[in-house]
């Protein structure tokens, strides 16, 4: 048995005996309410501190660059590369024609 396999059994079992648990302690026991309680605390707590970490890291992230700015560069990175080819085409002296040979 693959170990995906033995994991994906294992959460499947245990997540079973959680809710069976957890019914009977809601239904046939006089923890329900607290139980409910701290069930509904727990969810919202999760779900707000999910939030705010989307908040803290929204405001602590520096903000991208423009596109104007982006764009520039990339016309300079080109000019450059068309200047390093325009190099090496003169430093070889043609050689593309050279190198055919005859036809």
């Amino acid at each position: 048995m693959s170990s995906d396999k033995m994991v994906g059994g294992l959460l499947l079992v245990v997540s079973i005996i959680v809710i069976i648990v957890y019914g009977y302690l809601v239904f046939m026991t006089d923890y329900a309410m607290l139980l409910l309680e701290l069930t509904g605390f727990i969810a919202v707590a999760v779900v707000f501190g999910i939030l705010a970490w989307i908040g803290y890291t929204l405001a602590t992230t520096p903000p991208p660059k423009p596109i104007e700015e982006i764009e520039k560069e990339i016309e300079e990175e080109l000019k450059k590369l068309e200047a390093e080819v325009k190099e090496e085409g003169v430093e070889g002296g043609g050689s593309s024609e050279e190198a055919g040979g005859s036809a």
